[in-house]
């Protein structure tokens, strides 16, 4: 049961990662509309350097933004030293000013790479996620061996109903035994451990009617 649990968290942790990424997305874009509108003081439509200087240099939402936006060109703008490089990257027809068209495009790239930083951790969160799916997957089958192997006191390979009823006998029984009982998520398992319903899950569990689990 428990790992049917780990593997539904992961699916829905899929689910949420693709709802986060959408809505980010058009936070993203919209923030990005925004800012350009921010430094675009005049309305003019375009980007001058003058511009982008005085935002740069005064603007707290415009530089928030450039900082963490994912685009190194867009970062650089931020830097005296690599600012005119930058905006010869960006202004991609030379004509001195990043219109719309122009940032656009840088911001795409700047979204793409963000989307990837963000697919990148999700990545390392499933890997975590499936390392703990396989430990507890090995642990659990682990503690089931010990528990069949405890219970199996005549070493015959098989249950009986005698062996069973000892090994959960409340005052006798064996601790690991009804400890994993207790905890393993099966319910037939856990009906063993009550006393007026041992007999039906021991029905149950005994697919091939032999007696004998």
């Amino acid at each position: 049961k428990r790992v049917e649990q780990l593997q539904e968290e992961q699916a829905r942790r899929a689910r949420a990662a693709a709802a986060a990424d959408e809505a980010f997305s058009a936070e993203f874009l919209t923030m990005a509309r925004k800012v350009f509108d921010m430094i675009d003081v005049d309305n003019s439509g375009t980007l001058t350097k003058a511009e982008i200087v005085e935002s740069v240099q005064t603007d707290k939402q415009v530089i928030t933004f450039l900082s963490n936006c994912g685009n190194a060109n867009l970062q650089y703008l931020l830097v005296p030293s690599r600012l005119q490089a930058a905006l010869a990257v960006l202004d991609t027809d030379s004509d001195g000013e990043i219109d719309a068209t122009e940032w656009e495009s840088a911001i795409e790239q700047a979204l793409k790479a963000k989307l990837e930083q963000r697919r990148v951790a999700r990545e390392a969160a499933a890997a975590a996620n499936r390392k703990e799916i396989e430990e507890f997957t090995a642990e659990f089958l682990n503690a089931a061996r010990k528990a069949f192997t405890i219970m199996d006191k005549d070493d015959s390979g098989t249950l009986s109903i005698d062996e069973i009823v000892r090994a959960v006998d409340p005052k006798t029984g064996d601790e690991a035994v009804v400890t994993f009982l207790r905890n393993c998520g099966e319910p037939n398992l856990q009906f063993l451990l009550i006393p007026k319903r041992l007999k039906k899950s021991l029905e149950a569990l005994d697919t091939d009617k032999s007696g004998e689990l």
